[in-house]
């Protein structure tokens, strides 16, 4: 597969967890940090990588540069995947269900990182066995790594989707993937009108 070059993309990242780790020394302890940082062109693109720095801006940072170098792209159908999927890294397993329009992303806070970094906004998933945020986020990877579109899956067959699905299951599974730009919260910094 092609790499994708981050220069040409409009990336947004997303911070999944920061965690401080000591190492006990003569002097006393020495502390570091590590970041697993999702990025996303909230197009079907995403990456995820893992930084680790003595302070924690620089390990943010390590991890973007990482997660720019592992993009991957996903087939969407309209806002949502094309089909079911299971994989596991790790102790961890994920588990992806397409949702109908409106739905919204079904997902803990892991998983919904990736999801709405690739741009996915009507998702079901389900995160079983181990919650570590960073095999939860791999596993997450890897099924939409796993993700075929109705084409690709047809042509590796020697058919067209039309044979497999008829003509308006062909035209369902090709809908393009439209970004609808977010409103502005009302109330950007919580509350509400009332009491």
């Amino acid at each position: 597969m092609a790499r994708i070059d981050p220069a040409k993309l409009n990336l947004e990242e997303k911070v999944v967890q920061i965690n401080r780790v000591s190492k006990v020394v003569k002097g006393g302890r020495r502390f570091s940090f590590s970041s697993v940082v999702v990025v996303g062109d909230g197009n079907g693109i995403v990456g995820v990588g893992l930084g680790k720095a003595g302070e924690v801006p620089e390990s943010i940072r390590k991890g973007v540069e990482d997660a720019k170098k592992h993009l991957i792209k996903v087939p969407l159908v309209g806002a949502t995947i094309p089909h079911a999927v299971t994989r596991d890294f790790g102790a961890s397993t994920v588990m992806l269900r397409p949702a109908s329009q409106g739905t919204g992303v079904i997902a803990g806070g892991s998983v919904r990182a990736v999801a709405e970094a690739t741009g996915i906004r009507d998702l079901l998933s389900k995160s079983m066995g181990s919650n570590n945020p960073i095999n939860v986020v791999r596993a997450t990877l890897k099924c939409l790594a796993a993700l075929r579109s109705a084409d690709e899956i047809a042509a590796a067959r020697g058919k067209t989707a039309e044979q497999l699905l008829g003509k308006r299951g062909a035209e369902a599974a090709r809908k393009p993937h439209e970004v609808i730009a977010r409103p502005a919260p009302a109330f950007p910094f919580g509350g509400s009108r009332g009491r």
